[in-house]
């Protein structure tokens, strides 16, 4: 008898994510993936001398990272339902009609940016690494926030929400999975 191994028609059954707690995701076999997201900082803006010395201060930076790592690109989508409910609320209490005017072109622009023709996305950049000690984990974090701000860019440990949305990114293509009660077909 042949021993047949039947697949499975569910995602979580296959992906050996043990779970996400603390800022990382603790995989089946006992590792754990984490690292830190960086702000964006557009260097070309700055003159040459201080855009060669961060080039220069990453370039060193990363040749002393002496274990593997992923440098990750990730879209998130923007929600500024926030920002034009401010707008609405200022559009209301405006007193002046030029300032009304002003204001719903503010508002105009809003909706249209959150049109289906526009991807109106922030664009985050991550740096992770797999390791299975959580002491030697703790220690690259730390050295990697130190070592990018001597590259004049802000870091800070990936968070819970920054995880589920990179794998959110990996599987479903951007798109945020809504839990929920799923329905035998």
């Amino acid at each position: 008898m042949k021993n047949s191994k039947v697949a499975s028609k569910y995602t979580e059954d296959w992906i050996p994510i043990k779970q996400i707690m603390n800022g990382m995701i603790q995989l089946d076999s006992g590792e754990y993936v984490t690292g830190v997201k960086v702000a964006p900082k557009n260097i070309f803006i700055l003159d040459q001398d201080t855009q060669n010395q961060t080039i220069y201060n990453l370039r060193n930076f990363y040749n002393t990272m002496d274990y593997e790592f992923w440098l990750i690109i990730a879209d998130r989508p923007v929600d500024i339902n926030v920002h034009l409910s401010q707008l609405q609320i200022l559009y209301n209490n405006a007193n002046s009609g030029a300032i009304r005017k002003l204001i719903m072109q503010d508002i105009n622009k809003a909706n249209m940016f959150m049109s289906a023709e526009y991807n109106v996305v922030d664009t985050e950049y991550f740096i992770l690494f797999k390791e299975k000690k959580l002491e030697i984990v703790q220690k690259r974090i730390h050295n990697l926030i130190n070592n990018l701000a001597t590259c004049g860019l802000n870091s800070t440990q990936v968070s819970n929400n920054d995880l589920r949305m990179l794998i959110d990114n990996f599987f479903n293509g951007g798109g945020a999975t809504t839990l929920g009660t799923v329905m035998p077909e």
